[in-house]
């Protein structure tokens, strides 16, 4: 009876031992199971992402009158190949639709941009040298006719337009990176975007929506040069004094012609003219 006993407790031991084994198994592959299937991929366009861009573009195309500082930093290869970074600092008055005022610094030569709905004018102060051209009636279009007629480019072209979002239009990815304390001395919203041949991210400031750095790299470019632009001084809806449009030196300067982007070599560097050689998307 003893024995009978004995066997069966071994019995429903080896039972027990078996059934652990068996859940041990189960759970494993379940474990495997749950690490080899697909992860859910976040989308290529986060509302997220959407939203702070969208927040931006609304409050920059509702102001009337905008004031800025933008100091442009772009990459251009030495001679033996070595990145150099060159930085152009602009103050810009705009008082919409149809008012634009540039006072471009170093480095390069310092220039001045005026547009005032029916003419534009850029004046040299180093040497007294201005031109002057006929304009269209909004800056939406002067912009393009701009660099039509003396290939004039602003690199915060976009930041001015009546659609700021406009270039975010044909997006293939766009995603919330996270926050910053550090840009523009205040708390920002960091978005990654990417287009067809494009890819940028921009710092907006958290509170007041307005941009204080973008990076940019145009993928097809062959050297892949590395553009930023960073925002300070921001000025909206304050009164912009309506003889801020027009430059004074237009009696008095030198008179030259625009030069038309193509009429002449590009210079061997930016830093030679202040200005980027070639527009950019």
């Amino acid at each position: 009876m003893e024995r009978s006993n004995q066997t069966a407790l071994f019995r429903l031991a080896a039972l027990f031992l078996v059934a652990l084994f068996a859940s041990a198994v189960l759970q494993f592959d379940c474990a495997v199971a749950q690490s080899s299937a697909p992860t859910q991929l976040p989308p290529k366009i986060e509302p997220k992402a959407l939203s702070v861009l969208r927040s931006a573009c609304d409050t920059l195309s509702r102001a009337q009158t905008m004031g800025f500082t933008a100091v442009d930093t772009y990459e251009r290869a030495a001679r033996n190949g070595q990145p150099l970074y060159y930085t152009v600092l602009s103050r810009v008055t705009l008082q919409r639709p149809d008012k634009l005022r540039v006072i471009k610094l170093g480095d390069g030569i310092p220039d001045e941009f005026y547009y005032d709905g029916k003419t534009i004018s850029a004046y040299v102060p180093s040497t007294d040298l201005i031109a002057v051209a006929d304009a269209p009636p909004t800056i939406d279009q002067m912009l393009d006719a701009a660099w039509h007629v003396g290939a004039i480019y602003f690199p915060f072209g976009d930041v001015i337009a009546s659609n700021p979002c406009a270039v975010f239009e044909k997006l293939t990815s766009a995603f919330y990176v996270g926050q910053s304390i550090v840009v523009g001395g205040t708390k920002t919203d960091m978005v990654a975007v990417a287009g067809d041949g494009v890819q940028a991210e921009l710092w907006i400031g958290a509170d007041d929506h307005l941009p204080r750095m973008v990076r940019v790299v145009y993928t097809n470019e062959p050297a892949h040069a590395h553009y930023q632009t960073e925002y300070m001084d921001w000025r909206l809806n304050t009164p912009a004094d309506a003889t801020a449009f027009r430059s004074s030196k237009v009696g008095t300067a030198k008179r030259i012609s625009f030069t038309p982007p193509g009429a002449v070599p590009p210079p061997r560097t930016a830093a030679s003219t202040g200005q980027m050689p070639e527009k950019k998307p």
